[in-house]
């Protein structure tokens, strides 16, 4: 039973490089907090992306367009904005275990009531429109997602010193890229697993293992209720875990509390207006701002090649019958944790705990990923018409940017704000990835072909061209806080 006060020690010293050395007892605590915190997480990002798979599976009968489904993305993309702003400032008051909580609540609920408008529309003939009802859904789903990334990082916070964060962007990354994983591969096993007409010869063995576990397929209908329906009983498992786990801080679960070494931008919680002054117009705080732009890359990048190239693979013709394009989701788990891992790792042991050099490092091999893209575009695709050496440098560029992204959004934002307006800050630059995505995706369609002539690989020529401008820009900003540190007085450097 955990202690009423904190009594038992947290942190005991501090080693020669700065970096802290934490009691057994309490590492072994600080994993419980974080382990179901991750999962949670990952549940999340499962729930906002199923999406594409639940449009595979519905335009089946009918129900949802590509065009219907970009779309309730882009409503629900500028909703989870709106959450940021709206979230912000109460999640550092309510702490991270009330924001992870209250958002897994809301995802979830909102979750299940689209498996019942899609059960409604096809197995009990509701005479309304899927369309406008998943549109709101979803876009309530997206309001709520908007806390977990605030509230992971607010509740990392008091957990872990300044010089140990990279080991956290490391789980961030690895959360994201889990949660990647089950809304594509576990998303489109579903998928298979549901339809009136199975085949278990020719499913994989996860669709197989959903087709037995839920008894689903073969079928009156389309059972597509179940892409929404699983992601929502998957979360409530971990929903239960974290409401017995999840504590804010060291002195809530029975541990002193310690000194994290973060530079405080205020010694008071300040409202998001006055978050949004001192980011943006205050030079003081130069290295948040950049930490934005920088993260305003990064969206670009990462919408450019986790979700273009499986549309290229399908659109050039080989999708299924390439192990990579075939299996982006394993593809992409794969590369997350490799990336994430990679990156806490070198920026914690080599770079002392500095997050913009292994950001400059990272977009230096996404720049190289992009002209390798753009070099095996006109070349023969070999037996099953895919660029192994393509299919490799996405990989690569996805591992760098989940680094990039877990190393700054994850822990810099964290690192430089303090943590009484952590959430507010990590709402920010999270927007300006979602900024990025948006101004990726406008140039992308302004500059793709369309229609018969985009079979031809030549034609996409423009998509590694942006994703290397957006990389560009990474690398000239990242080189321009090469040396940031938080400037504590309260902890040894």
């Amino acid at each position: 039973m955990e202690d009423s006060m904190a009594t038992r020690a947290s942190l005991l010293q501090f080693r020669t490089n700065g970096s802290p050395v934490h009691a057994p007892a309490f590492r072994r605590r600080r994993l419980l907090n974080w382990l179901p915190l991750g999962l949670g997480y990952a549940s999340l990002v499962f729930m906002r992306y199923n999406l594409n798979a639940a449009q595979s599976a519905l335009s089946a009968d009918k129900l949802m367009t590509l065009d219907d489904f970009g779309k309730i993305f882009a409503v629900g993309a500028w909703v989870y904005l709106a959450g940021f702003l709206y979230f912000g400032r109460k999640t550092d008051v309510h702490g991270g275990r009330w924001g992870m909580i209250t958002g897994m609540t809301g995802a979830t609920a909102s979750t299940l009531l689209m498996a019942l408008a899609v059960k409604g529309v096809i197995a009990w003939h509701w005479n309304v429109s899927l369309f406008w009802m998943i549109l709101i859904l979803y876009s309530i789903n997206m309001f709520f997602q908007s806390l977990g990334a605030m509230s992971i990082v607010t509740t990392k916070m008091p957990w872990f010193h300044v010089r140990e964060r990279g080991t956290f962007s490391t789980i961030f990354g690895m959360m994201i890229s889990t949660g990647i994983y089950f809304a594509f591969d576990w998303g489109y096993a579903l998928v298979s697993a549901t339809r009136t007409q199975i085949n278990l010869q020719k499913m994989d063995a996860t669709a197989r293992f959903f087709s037995g576990l839920l008894g689903s397929g073969g079928h009156e209908v389309n059972e597509s209720w179940w892409i929404f329906l699983f992601p929502a009983l998957f979360a409530i498992v971990w929903l239960a875990v974290i409401i017995l786990t999840l504590r804010n801080k060291p002195s809530d679960a029975g541990f002193a509390d310690f000194e994290t070494g973060d530079e405080h931008i205020a010694e008071t919680p300040l409202t998001m207006g006055q978050m949004l002054r001192e980011v943006f117009l205050n030079p003081k705080h130069r290295t948040i701002l950049i930490i934005c732009l920088i993260e305003f890359c990064s969206g670009g990048v990462r919408n450019g090649v986790m979700q273009l190239y499986p549309k290229f693979a399908e659109t050039i013709g080989f999708k299924h019958e390439f192990w990579i394009s075939q299996n982006w989701g394993l593809s992409l788990l794969i590369a997350g944790i490799i990336g994430a891992n990679a990156t806490g790792w070198v920026s914690d042991k080599v770079f002392r705990s500095r997050r913009g050099p292994m950001a400059l490092f990272l977009y230096g091999a996404v720049i190289v990923c992009a002209v390798l893209m753009f070099w095996e575009l006109p070349h023969h695709y070999g037996k099953y018409g895919a660029s192994l050496i393509m299919g490799i440098a996405t990989l690569v560029a996805c591992a760098a940017i989940i680094g990039v992204h877990g190393i700054l959004s994850g822990t810099a934002a964290a690192d430089f704000t303090g943590v009484k307006n952590t959430a507010k800050a990590v709402g920010i630059v999270d927007g300006a990835v979602y900024a990025g995505t948006g101004v990726q995706s406008w140039l992308t369609g302004l500059f793709l072909a369309s229609g018969p002539e985009a079979t031809n690989p030549k034609s996409w020529a423009a998509w590694p061209i942006i994703i290397g401008l957006f990389a560009l820009g990474g690398i000239f900003l990242s080189g321009s806080i090469y040396h940031a540190f938080p400037k504590s007085k309260r902890a040894p450097h």
